[in-house]
């Protein structure tokens, strides 16, 4: 399995983010990586509120999480909770002293932890860990609590260990799918990747709705807003029609509907702005 990704793509205005917390992502056991992208892990003490904002992955996230007034003595108790895939821009507003330990599943990888309800129950919900997952206090403090970053990640795969993933070829088949429409930019319609695989599209839909959350359409829709995302942040004087094309749409104006949509504001303005 590759080592976690290093790039920023989904995070809105990622220099600014990064420049006022402490964001690190680590490898899981060998044992969850074919089913999990990678830990994220977010701490910060921020003298003022800051708003960050995220064009959600098509993953399903188990979010640990612990707030404080800064400069408080005494630490809160955690909090825990399963983050179903969003569908629209997440926002998040952080102020004084917080820690975030994160698991993002690879999309079409928490099933097999939760094999009794499809995967699109949990779409644009963040229902609380316990409720999706066995789990207690004691596993969230046992995250949340120690300092040392290693022994958060030791945590994290002691918990996620303790579920048994069963395995699945089903959950396989839709990981191996997902990742065909992120890497190969020439899967531009259901129906390419349905014929590709032998499969009729209502089956690949079926599939993703059980297993991903989302429709198929949505997930190319979504990684090409990621990507546009990504250039309009890194590329000066952006051709946007030429970025169009190339990512597979009809035209500019189509372009500029879905990330307007998606962001918040015309992607010449966010490209000036670098910020909804």
């Amino acid at each position: 399995m590759a080592a976690p990704r290093r790039d920023t793509r989904g995070i809105v205005d990622a220099p600014e983010l990064l420049s006022r917390v402490r964001f690190r992502r680590r490898e899981p056991a060998a044992a969850l990586r074919p089913y999990l992208e990678h830990y994220w892990l977010i701490d910060w003490d921020l003298p003022e509120p800051y708003a960050s904002h995220v064009v959600p992955h098509p993953s399903v996230n188990v979010v640990f999480q612990r707030y404080a007034t800064r400069g408080a003595q005494e630490e809160p108790p955690g909090t825990a909770e399963v983050s179903g895939i969003g569908l629209e821009l997440f926002t998040k507003k952080l102020e004084g002293r917080g820690r975030v330990c994160g698991v993002q599943f690879r999309p079409g990888g928490f099933r097999p932890f939760a094999p009794r309800h499809p995967v699109s129950a949990l779409t644009g919900r963040r229902p609380p860990l316990a409720e999706v997952l066995p789990a207690t206090q004691g596993d969230i403090d046992a995250v949340l609590a120690p300092d040392d970053e290693d022994a958060r990640v030791a945590a994290l795969d002691a918990f996620l260990l303790g579920l048994g993933p069963a395995p699945d070829p089903r959950a396989d088949l839709a990981m191996a799918l997902v990742d065909r429409i992120r890497t190969d930019r020439t899967i531009r319609r259901v129906g390419d990747l349905a014929d590709e695989q032998g499969m009729t599209v209502r089956a690949i839909q079926r599939l993703f709705s059980a297993y991903v959350g989302v429709g198929p359409k949505w997930v190319v829709l979504r990684y090409r807003i990621h990507e546009a995302l990504e250039h309009a942040e890194s590329t000066p004087a952006l051709d946007w029609a030429a970025l169009a094309a190339d990512l597979g749409y009809a035209d500019q104006a189509h372009l500029v509907r879905d990330f307007t949509a998606t962001v918040g504001v015309p992607p010449t303005a966010y490209a000036r702005t670098g910020a909804p």
